[in-house]
Protein backbone atom coordinates (compact mmCIF):
# COMPACT_ATOMS: atom_id res chain seq x y z
CA UNK A 1 0.00 0.00 0.00
CA UNK A 2 1.36 3.59 -1.10
CA UNK A 3 1.76 6.06 2.02
CA UNK A 4 -0.40 8.57 2.44
CA UNK A 5 0.76 12.05 1.04
CA UNK A 6 2.00 14.93 3.48
CA UNK A 7 1.15 18.33 3.31
CA UNK A 8 4.12 20.18 5.44
CA UNK A 9 3.41 24.34 5.97
CA UNK A 10 6.50 25.79 6.34
CA UNK A 11 7.85 29.02 8.30
CA UNK A 12 10.32 31.15 7.17
CA UNK A 13 11.89 32.90 10.21
CA UNK A 14 14.21 36.13 10.23
CA UNK A 15 14.78 37.56 13.75
CA UNK A 16 11.74 35.62 15.16
CA UNK A 17 8.96 36.77 12.85
CA UNK A 18 7.55 34.81 9.83
CA UNK A 19 7.96 36.01 6.70
CA UNK A 20 7.40 35.36 3.10
CA UNK A 21 9.65 36.27 -0.09
CA UNK A 22 9.78 35.75 -3.67
CA UNK A 23 13.06 33.88 -5.33
CA UNK A 24 14.33 33.98 -1.82
CA UNK A 25 14.34 37.91 -1.95
CA UNK A 26 11.68 40.46 -0.65
CA UNK A 27 10.81 39.51 2.53
CA UNK A 28 7.79 40.80 3.88
CA UNK A 29 6.19 39.60 7.61
CA UNK A 30 3.44 36.76 7.48
CA UNK A 31 2.99 36.60 11.63
CA UNK A 32 4.01 34.83 14.84
CA UNK A 33 5.73 31.90 14.92
CA UNK A 34 3.98 30.18 17.42
CA UNK A 35 0.90 31.37 16.19
CA UNK A 36 0.98 30.79 12.79
CA UNK A 37 2.33 26.60 13.90
CA UNK A 38 -0.65 25.90 16.33
CA UNK A 39 -3.08 27.00 13.71
CA UNK A 40 -1.36 24.39 11.08
CA UNK A 41 -0.92 21.94 13.59
CA UNK A 42 -4.95 22.37 14.50
CA UNK A 43 -6.04 22.43 11.12
CA UNK A 44 -4.29 18.72 10.14
CA UNK A 45 -1.27 19.56 9.35
CA UNK A 46 0.78 16.16 8.96
CA UNK A 47 4.17 17.57 9.71
CA UNK A 48 5.82 21.67 10.10
CA UNK A 49 9.15 23.20 8.90
CA UNK A 50 10.60 26.18 10.47
CA UNK A 51 13.74 27.65 8.36
CA UNK A 52 16.14 30.59 10.12
CA UNK A 53 16.61 31.68 6.87
CA UNK A 54 19.65 34.11 7.55
CA UNK A 55 21.02 32.06 10.15
CA UNK A 56 23.75 30.35 7.42
CA UNK A 57 24.19 33.52 6.37
CA UNK A 58 24.67 35.49 9.26
CA UNK A 59 26.92 32.90 10.69
CA UNK A 60 24.56 32.87 14.22
CA UNK A 61 22.82 29.33 15.73
CA UNK A 62 19.12 29.01 14.84
CA UNK A 63 16.88 30.73 17.58
CA UNK A 64 16.49 27.93 20.32
CA UNK A 65 13.86 29.90 22.11
CA UNK A 66 11.52 30.58 18.78
CA UNK A 67 11.53 26.69 18.51
CA UNK A 68 11.02 26.11 21.80
CA UNK A 69 7.91 28.24 21.87
CA UNK A 70 6.65 26.13 18.58
CA UNK A 71 7.70 23.01 19.73
CA UNK A 72 5.29 23.69 22.77
CA UNK A 73 2.37 24.69 21.27
CA UNK A 74 2.27 21.79 18.43
CA UNK A 75 1.88 17.63 18.56
CA UNK A 76 3.18 16.85 14.88
CA UNK A 77 6.48 16.18 13.37
CA UNK A 78 8.79 19.08 13.57
CA UNK A 79 11.82 19.70 11.44
CA UNK A 80 13.87 22.66 11.77
CA UNK A 81 16.72 23.72 9.67
CA UNK A 82 18.85 27.29 9.67
CA UNK A 83 22.41 27.57 10.95
CA UNK A 84 22.98 23.65 12.15
CA UNK A 85 27.09 23.77 11.47
CA UNK A 86 27.68 20.76 14.15
CA UNK A 87 26.70 17.84 16.02
CA UNK A 88 26.15 20.14 18.90
CA UNK A 89 24.00 22.40 17.31
CA UNK A 90 21.91 19.62 16.14
CA UNK A 91 21.63 18.25 19.45
CA UNK A 92 20.40 21.35 20.43
CA UNK A 93 17.75 21.92 18.42
CA UNK A 94 16.73 18.44 19.24
CA UNK A 95 16.43 19.33 22.71
CA UNK A 96 14.92 22.28 22.13
CA UNK A 97 11.59 20.21 20.53
CA UNK A 98 12.63 19.65 17.12
CA UNK A 99 12.07 16.02 15.96
CA UNK A 100 14.59 16.59 12.75
CA UNK A 101 16.99 18.51 11.65
CA UNK A 102 17.54 20.07 7.84
CA UNK A 103 20.89 20.92 6.89
CA UNK A 104 22.17 22.78 3.73
CA UNK A 105 24.91 24.93 3.26
CA UNK A 106 26.71 22.47 6.34
CA UNK A 107 25.91 19.71 4.16
CA UNK A 108 27.82 21.27 1.38
CA UNK A 109 30.48 22.16 2.95
CA UNK A 110 30.69 19.24 4.95
CA UNK A 111 29.15 16.05 3.52
CA UNK A 112 30.67 14.31 6.30
CA UNK A 113 28.37 15.88 8.42
CA UNK A 114 25.51 14.38 7.29
CA UNK A 115 26.33 10.58 7.82
CA UNK A 116 27.45 11.84 11.35
CA UNK A 117 24.10 13.09 12.18
CA UNK A 118 22.29 9.72 11.07
CA UNK A 119 25.16 7.72 13.00
CA UNK A 120 24.09 9.37 16.74
CA UNK A 121 20.54 10.75 15.61
CA UNK A 122 19.28 7.79 13.75
CA UNK A 123 18.70 8.45 9.77
CA UNK A 124 14.47 9.89 10.35
CA UNK A 125 16.16 12.58 12.07
CA UNK A 126 18.12 13.92 8.83
CA UNK A 127 16.64 16.37 6.23
CA UNK A 128 18.62 17.40 3.70
CA UNK A 129 17.53 20.74 2.38
CA UNK A 130 18.83 21.59 -1.28
CA UNK A 131 18.25 25.09 -2.81
CA UNK A 132 18.12 24.63 -6.67
CA UNK A 133 18.50 27.21 -9.59
CA UNK A 134 17.95 26.44 -13.18
CA UNK A 135 21.06 27.22 -15.24
CA UNK A 136 20.85 27.89 -18.94
CA UNK A 137 24.21 26.93 -21.33
CA UNK A 138 25.43 26.32 -24.61
CA UNK A 139 28.20 24.20 -23.45
CA UNK A 140 26.66 21.50 -20.32
CA UNK A 141 29.47 20.03 -19.99
CA UNK A 142 29.27 17.19 -17.23
CA UNK A 143 25.89 18.11 -16.11
CA UNK A 144 22.19 16.59 -16.55
CA UNK A 145 20.30 18.14 -19.40
CA UNK A 146 16.95 19.49 -19.83
CA UNK A 147 15.33 21.62 -22.20
CA UNK A 148 13.42 24.07 -22.09
CA UNK A 149 12.01 24.71 -26.02
CA UNK A 150 15.43 25.29 -27.40
CA UNK A 151 16.86 26.28 -24.99
CA UNK A 152 19.23 23.38 -22.69
CA UNK A 153 19.86 23.61 -19.07
CA UNK A 154 20.57 22.33 -15.65
CA UNK A 155 20.05 22.48 -11.93
CA UNK A 156 22.81 24.08 -9.67
CA UNK A 157 22.63 23.54 -6.06
CA UNK A 158 22.63 26.92 -4.07
CA UNK A 159 23.45 27.79 -0.45
CA UNK A 160 23.42 30.48 2.25
CA UNK A 161 19.82 30.98 1.75
CA UNK A 162 19.84 30.89 -1.98
CA UNK A 163 22.72 33.58 -2.05
CA UNK A 164 25.76 31.70 -3.12
CA UNK A 165 26.16 29.19 -6.37
CA UNK A 166 27.87 26.18 -5.95
CA UNK A 167 28.88 24.83 -9.17
CA UNK A 168 27.01 21.61 -7.84
CA UNK A 169 24.54 19.56 -10.11
CA UNK A 170 21.53 18.71 -7.90
CA UNK A 171 20.86 15.38 -10.17
CA UNK A 172 24.58 14.14 -8.94
CA UNK A 173 24.18 16.28 -4.96
CA UNK A 174 20.86 14.58 -4.37
CA UNK A 175 22.30 10.76 -4.98
CA UNK A 176 25.18 11.69 -2.97
CA UNK A 177 22.96 12.86 -0.06
CA UNK A 178 20.94 9.90 0.02
CA UNK A 179 24.24 7.75 0.22
CA UNK A 180 25.79 9.46 3.26
CA UNK A 181 22.51 8.75 4.83
CA UNK A 182 19.74 11.56 4.44
CA UNK A 183 16.34 10.32 5.67
CA UNK A 184 14.66 13.15 3.48
CA UNK A 185 15.27 15.58 0.57
CA UNK A 186 13.82 19.25 0.77
CA UNK A 187 13.72 20.28 -2.82
CA UNK A 188 13.25 24.22 -3.53
CA UNK A 189 13.21 25.45 -6.51
CA UNK A 190 14.16 29.12 -5.79
CA UNK A 191 12.94 30.13 -9.57
CA UNK A 192 9.66 29.08 -8.61
CA UNK A 193 9.98 29.92 -5.33
CA UNK A 194 6.83 32.68 -3.72
CA UNK A 195 5.89 33.13 -7.34
CA UNK A 196 2.57 30.75 -6.46
CA UNK A 197 2.95 30.06 -10.35
CA UNK A 198 3.36 26.22 -9.20
CA UNK A 199 5.49 23.72 -8.08
CA UNK A 200 9.18 22.69 -10.77
CA UNK A 201 7.48 19.67 -11.92
CA UNK A 202 10.47 19.12 -14.19
CA UNK A 203 12.75 19.28 -11.42
CA UNK A 204 10.73 17.19 -8.65
CA UNK A 205 10.38 14.78 -11.02
CA UNK A 206 13.81 14.09 -12.18
CA UNK A 207 15.24 14.40 -8.79
CA UNK A 208 12.38 11.53 -7.19
CA UNK A 209 13.46 9.18 -10.10
CA UNK A 210 16.70 9.59 -9.16
CA UNK A 211 16.50 8.56 -4.99
CA UNK A 212 14.63 6.21 -2.71
CA UNK A 213 14.25 8.32 -0.14
CA UNK A 214 11.46 10.77 0.37
CA UNK A 215 11.32 13.89 -1.00
CA UNK A 216 9.81 16.88 -0.37
CA UNK A 217 8.11 19.46 -3.10
CA UNK A 218 8.94 22.94 -2.26
CA UNK A 219 8.75 26.40 -4.05
CA UNK A 220 5.53 27.88 -5.96
CA UNK A 221 2.45 26.73 -4.41
CA UNK A 222 -0.47 29.00 -4.63
CA UNK A 223 -3.33 27.17 -4.70
CA UNK A 224 -4.36 23.23 -3.77
CA UNK A 225 -4.02 22.74 -7.62
CA UNK A 226 -0.50 22.82 -7.18
CA UNK A 227 -0.49 20.22 -4.77
CA UNK A 228 -2.94 17.88 -7.12
CA UNK A 229 -0.44 18.67 -9.66
CA UNK A 230 3.28 17.57 -8.28
CA UNK A 231 1.18 14.70 -6.86
CA UNK A 232 0.04 13.15 -9.93
CA UNK A 233 2.82 14.17 -11.72
CA UNK A 234 5.91 12.96 -9.84
CA UNK A 235 6.55 10.60 -7.15
CA UNK A 236 7.35 13.12 -4.24
CA UNK A 237 6.12 12.25 -1.00
CA UNK A 238 4.94 15.49 0.22
CA UNK A 239 4.34 18.95 -0.62
CA UNK A 240 5.43 21.83 1.21
CA UNK A 241 3.92 25.29 1.04
CA UNK A 242 3.79 28.75 2.67
CA UNK A 243 1.94 31.82 1.04
CA UNK A 244 -1.11 29.66 0.17
CA UNK A 245 -1.72 28.87 3.96
CA UNK A 246 0.13 32.42 5.58
CA UNK A 247 -2.12 34.48 3.56
CA UNK A 248 -5.40 32.27 3.96
CA UNK A 249 -5.73 31.99 0.62
CA UNK A 250 -6.72 28.21 1.65
CA UNK A 251 -6.49 26.07 4.76
CA UNK A 252 -4.49 22.95 5.38
CA UNK A 253 -7.76 21.10 6.16
CA UNK A 254 -9.60 22.53 2.83
CA UNK A 255 -6.44 21.36 0.75
CA UNK A 256 -6.68 18.05 1.51
CA UNK A 257 -10.18 17.49 1.58
CA UNK A 258 -9.85 18.85 -1.99
CA UNK A 259 -6.58 16.12 -2.85
CA UNK A 260 -9.00 13.14 -1.36
CA UNK A 261 -11.62 13.80 -3.31
CA UNK A 262 -9.22 13.98 -6.38
CA UNK A 263 -7.86 10.57 -5.68
CA UNK A 264 -4.82 11.24 -3.74
CA UNK A 265 -4.56 9.07 -0.53
CA UNK A 266 -4.18 11.69 2.23
CA UNK A 267 -4.87 11.32 5.71
CA UNK A 268 -7.51 13.55 7.43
Amino acid sequence: MTLAKRIIPCLDVDNGRVVKGVHFADVKDAGDPAELAKKYSDQGADELVFLDITASQQGRDTMKNVVKKVASVIDIPFTVGGGIRRLEDARDILLSGADKVSINTAAVKNPELIAQLMEIFGKQCVVVAVDVKKRYCEDCKGKKVFKDKDRKYWFEVMIYGGKQGTGLDATKWVKEVESRGAGEILLTSIDADGTENGYDIDLTGAICKLVRIPVIASGGCGSPRHMLDVFAKTNVDAALAASIFHYEKSTVDKVKKYLKKSGIRIRI
